[in-house]
């Protein structure tokens, strides 16, 4: 059907439930942070809007956590059941890798979590705040070993093939292989970048509904510094990872650049835009800069980059999809650092709130972050093929042995149940970000902070009854009411 195999089917079904799925660590990596940076903040200056702060984002952190958890094991189930070739041949290094995620990362965000959200009232400052940081901390080793497994898949070393099956010879170059440094800060710091966004763009949410009040400027005050900030030093990592990824995966680079042959001598120039057609082999409606494709990929104005026609057809990956795919992430990423640059520009006029041309940059740009980290995962999965582990073993060889209908029926089903129960998880989250942060309620009902008396924070029971009346309130004096 369509020209689609059972093997496309099973491709399509992790791309989905990865897709899914890599949405909620990466605000689950950056909302622990800054959770952390907040109470930190808090505890250092005693100042409450960052304890309302803490509160408001903690309950989206737990669900968006708890979505996480959930479709990361569905993620895992997939190897064995449509990729157990794949498990067979290379199981002896994923498999302890993810092991090694469960045993550091999760039990130790599992052991400090419920501290950190229903401890408050339980627990001295000092140890709340250690509570949270761990948490944070967790996030950070789960992207570890993560990326430590992926980054393997894409640039193996340290192993040794024996009857047909990868075996473990040195760790430490399994884990630190060629390109693990340099995904593990880009994916970390895209992480921090998209939750940037996403408070920002849920600040500006309330600023254009007239819901003026100190915690919600400082929401935005805190997420365009990071944009600022983060922005150029995760393109400077960009270059970095892909000057690796050119050394290790030239036929990546040559398909995201829809470079197919070099002439001559003569560098290489950037394509701008263009289609790649791969039965062609060529490039369509290019629009070309000379001598920068060789300035940006090989710092130099005379080396040629690596051209598609080098490679065998089957070694090619599909250029068309990874040549689209890189330059929405470098979109997103110039809008990103432009939105930064025009805060900066604001705040110096003292219009950052209040300039509603910005505010509504800032809240369509809610979802950049995360829309430029799925089109960097497609780039670089897409990119590998047609290897699962580069140079050793071939998609086509990786998956088990299932019928086209018995893939058609599990990726409907795939699709169905995940936009059924997690549409659900993504639109309470919705709700939690429109009730907005109560920055009254230590006043009003004489709260204090860890080891004080006050309720604890219940991440389910917080979009109260009076979301509708929230909505329609003026909100100058940011008065949204709800319960801990």
């Amino acid at each position: 059907m369509f020209g689609l195999e059972a093997l496309d089917l099973a491709r399509m079904q992790f791309a989905f439930t990865i897709s899914f799925h890599i949405i909620f660590p990466a605000i689950t990596i950056g909302l622990a942070s800054y959770l952390a940076v907040l109470e930190g903040l808090w505890l250092k200056t005693n100042d409450e809007t960052y304890r309302d702060l803490y509160h408001f984002w903690s309950k989206i952190f737990a669900v968006n956590f708890g979505m996480g958890v959930v479709s990361g094991l569905v993620m895992a189930y997939q190897f064995g059941t449509n990729w157990s070739a794949f498990s067979d041949f290379a199981g002896a290094v994923t498999g302890p890798l993810l092991t090694y995620e469960v045993l550091t990362a999760f039990f130790l965000e599992a052991g400090f979590l419920g501290v950190m959200l229903f401890g408050w009232n339980r627990v001295g400052p000092g140890l709340h705040f250690f509570a949270t940081v761990m948490v944070a901390i967790g996030t950070l080793i789960s992207t570890f070993w993560i990326l430590a497994s992926n980054s393997w898949m894409q640039t193996p070393q340290g192993h040794a093939i024996v009857d047909g099956r990868i075996v473990p010879v040195n760790w430490f170059e399994i884990i630190f292989n060629p390109s693990f440094p340099y995904r593990l800060i880009h994916m970390s710091t895209a992480a921090f970048l998209a939750t940037a966004f996403f408070v920002g763009a849920s600040a500006a949410w309330h600023l254009l509904r007239k819901r003026d009040n100190p915690a919600i400027r400082r929401m935005l005050s805190m997420a365009m510094w990071m944009a600022l900030l983060v922005a150029p030093i995760q393109m400077v990592i960009g270059d970095f990872h892909g000057l690796n990824t050119l050394k290790h995966q030239p036929a990546k680079i040559a398909a995201i650049e829809g470079h197919w042959e070099n002439v001559g001598n003569e560098p290489t120039p950037l394509i701008l835009f263009g289609w790649p057609d791969m039965e062609a082999e060529k490039t369509r409606f290019a629009v070309e800069i000379p001598y920068l494709g060789s300035l940006i990929l090989t710092h130099s104005l005379d080396k040629q980059v690596p051209a598609l026609k080098e490679f065998k057809p089957e070694d090619r990956p599909n250029s068309t999809i990874v040549f689209w795919s890189f330059r929405i992430m470098v979109g997103l990423g110039m809008l990103m650092l432009l939105t930064g640059v025009w805060s900066l520009w604001l705040r110096f006029r003292g219009k950052l709130y209040e300039s509603r041309p910005f505010l509504y940059l800032a809240l369509w740009m809610g979802p950049s972050g995360l829309i430029a980290i799925l089109a960097g995962w497609f780039t670089t999965e897409v990119g590998r093929q047609p290897w699962v582990v580069y140079g050793l073993m071939r998609t086509a060889d990786a998956s088990s042995n299932h019928s086209f209908a018995q893939m058609s029926l599990t990726l409907i089903l795939f699709v169905v149940v995940y936009f059924a129960l997690f549409g659900v998880g993504l639109g309470y989250m919705v709700r939690l970000v429109r009730k907005g942060p109560v920055t009254n309620e230590g006043k009003e009902q004489g709260i204090g902070g860890p080891g004080q008396h006050r309720t604890p924070a219940r991440p389910l029971s917080a979009p109260g009854e009076g979301l509708e009346a929230d909505q329609n309130h003026d909100g100058n004096d940011g008065s949204t009411t709800h319960g801990h």
